[in-house]
């Protein structure tokens, strides 16, 4: 039996005993969704940045950093910076003035069936977009590493949907939880002793490190040895639109995060605001000092491993393994292997369970039912179900786009989305007394559409055909999103949004009420 596949089945071994734990704990609505409102500032920063850290950060990145040098680095950048979006826009307001979803905030002081119906099908299109990319890395990592067994794309997708379910329906929010927190510690490990290796490839001098980066060889199409300097801007981001798609991409990414259904829920399982503001610190301290380490891995594996060996050996999302094989051999590289594996699982996890929470407490119990469900359990039996149906249905996006797509290029999109249609609904809801109804319902369907449709006909899509010629809409559509939410909002008046307004606001600011609400 391969290193690989040990490691694979320790993993899932730990994982499922969190979720049998998990599942003699997780009994009613609050346990279930919000892991009963129970953790520390330390446990939730530390699962969210291990929902943050995911296959599009581990693999992605490292491949576009290898791949096309400075301008992969950009994506570190906006991943980075993003986090302060959410410190100071919407980690406070959120578990004080909401309960299980984004909706919850929205439907405080507006007219809650139309939004939780708009707010659910936005988490949805969000979650489909980022669980798909995680899938597709899940099923090209494993299928690679595990090819002698006889494993394909194909039931590498499969298993890992499978235990996707198992974590979320049986273990709830409490096992997502410790299964980031576990991943999370592991990845930064791993992270830590390759970006050290890597220096010591090179003597543990940054200067002949970046000197190696400046002359990179590798070989075109045609066969051509071609030498470059990695450091220099415009490898991916060519003129004439290089600039501007560059711009699209670091709104997307800043803004996208304050809107992630994801990263929000994740506000809702700490006792206070207080300590969900300690939370996105301790976050912020982890995620900073990943993007910083992806440094090593992208420009270790250009200048160490390679782009013509990785990309004869499973392509871009293999960099950071390729450069752990290099760097420690065989049993290094079943590691870094696993703690890829590790990392997509949880992520997807995460995005499972946010995905039947908006579903089962938005849709079906607040829209559908108006807030009249049979019994307690109910709202947990429908999120159990969707969860089914999620994560059925991701296989098999999955499976159809098959293993060679960049999953750091399909989140930056599900980043677009996130930003367009959820982030001016919420900044807008907390800080403007005139919005109302209408501009939330015209926000988020403004944002969802218009940038589900400049993806559509951009290059991602439509190649060389595309009518739209940047590869993130975000830089049209985020703006078109502000647009839609404020021009549908100043074409009638809400008294009684406006009246409530004062309401939230304090509420959002001192936590007052906030207590007894989420006791429910």
């Amino acid at each position: 039996m391969s290193a690989s596949l040990v490691m694979f089945l320790v993993f899932i071994a730990i994982t499922l005993c969190i979720t049998w734990w998990a599942a003699r704990r997780s009994t009613g609505s609050s346990a279930y969704f919000a892991a009963g409102r129970s953790l520390t500032a330390w446990q939730n920063g530390v699962a969210v940045a291990g929902d943050y850290m995911s296959a599009a950060s581990f693999l992605g990145i490292a491949g576009i950093i290898a791949f096309q040098g400075y301008d992969g680095f950009m994506y570190s950048v906006g991943w980075l910076v993003a986090y302060l979006t959410v410190l100071l826009v919407v980690a406070e307001p959120l578990r004080n003035a909401g309960k299980y979803t984004m909706a919850d905030v929205l439907a405080y002081r507006l007219s809650p069936r139309p939004v939780r119906a708009m707010g659910s099908l936005s988490t949805l299109t969000v979650s489909a977009f980022y669980m798909v990319a995680q899938m597709v890395g899940a099923g090209a990592l494993v299928s690679l590493l595990l090819k002698d067994t006889g494993i394909t794309f194909h039931s590498a997708v499969i298993g890992i949907g499978v235990l996707m379910i198992v974590y979320v329906v049986f273990g709830g929010m409490l096992a997502t939880t410790w299964v980031q927190i576990v991943k999370a510690i592991l990845l930064m490990s791993g992270t830590v002793l390759l970006s050290i290796l890597v220096l010591k490839h090179f003597d543990f001098s940054f200067g002949n490190f970046f000197a190696a980066v400046t002359q990179v060889t590798y070989h075109d199409a045609q066969g051509n040895a071609i030498t470059q300097n990695f450091l220099t801007p415009g490898l991916r981001y060519k003129p004439p639109y290089g600039a501007l798609d560059l711009i699209s991409l670091g709104m997307a990414l800043i803004f996208g995060t304050a809107g992630l259904p994801h990263i929000l829920v994740r506000f809702y399982t700490v006792p206070d605001a207080k300590t969900a503001r300690k939370s996105v610190v301790w976050a912020m301290l982890i995620i900073g000092s990943f993007y910083i380490l992806t440094t090593f891995l992208g420009f270790g594996a250009a200048t160490i491993v390679g782009r013509d060996f990785i990309g004869k050996n499973g392509g871009t999302n293999m960099s950071a393994p390729l450069l752990a094989q290099a760097m420690g051999g065989d049993l290094f590289f079943a590691f870094i292997s696993a703690i890829a594996f590790a990392t997509i699982l949880a992520v997807v996890a995460g995005l499972t369970i946010s995905a039947s929470t908006s579903f089962a407490h938005d849709f079906w119990t607040n829209v559908l039912k108006r807030g009249k469900i049979s019994d307690l359990g109910e709202e947990v039996r429908v999120a159990r179900v969707t969860a089914f149906v999620v994560g059925a249905v991701s296989i098999l996006i999955a499976i159809l786009l098959g293993p060679n797509a960049n999953v750091a290029f399909l989140v930056a999109l599900a980043f677009a989305v996130a930003a367009s249609a959820n982030l001016p609904v919420i900044v807008l809801s907390l800080f403007w007394r005139r919005f109302n109804t209408r501009g939330a319902v015209a926000g988020l369907a403004t944002g969802l559409l218009s940038s589900l449709i400049l993806i559509l006909i951009s290059p991602s899509i439509m190649k060389t055909a595309a009518i739209f010629p940047l590869e993130n809409p975000g830089i049209v559509s985020i703006p078109l999103g502000f647009l839609g939410a404020v021009i549908a909002t100043l074409t009638g008046r809400e008294p009684e949004a406006e009246e409530k307004f004062t309401e939230l606001n304090v509420r959002a600011n001192t936590g007052l009420g906030a207590e007894k609400a989420s006791a429910h």
